[in-house]
């Protein structure tokens, strides 16, 4: 399995359905959801966003030093958007408030994410 494809292809994917979902909650839902679910549905694209941008860059830096570090950076922003961006959609989205327990979760992950890249990128630079 090439982990830097795979994180090149989630950050793309995840980029576009970031777009596609700011499109939505400005035109879709925007007279549908009150404007504060509205404001915590635009925090989980603005927060996609950045860490589509972060998998990107996780994958490019898989190319060139295949390092575990990096690997696990990649699936905690992965996990990260999944539980922290997706919690924050279904919370503005449903009725379903407990939803809001899961979203800590997720910005700790974004967190794990982020110290892994920097150990990733400090240890790329080493020599072997």
């Amino acid at each position: 399995m090439n982990s830097a494809r795979n994180y090149l292809l989630i950050g793309a994917l995840a980029g576009f359905l970031a777009v596609a979902l700011g499109a939505f909650g400005a035109h879709g839902l925007k007279n549908m959801i009150s404007p504060t679910m509205l404001d915590v549905f635009n925090k989980g694209v603005h927060y996609q966003s950045i860490h589509a941008l972060a998998l990107l860059a996780t994958g490019l830096l898989l190319r060139e030093q295949p390092l575990p570090s990096l690997r696990w950076a990649g699936r905690f922003f992965t996990l990260g958007i999944l539980l922290f961006c997706g919690s924050l959609y279904l919370l503005a989205t449903t009725t379903n408030r407990s939803l809001g327990m899961i979203t800590p979760l997720g910005g700790l992950s974004f967190l794990a994410g982020w110290l892994l890249l920097a150990i990733g990128s400090w240890s790329a630079g080493k020599p072997p």
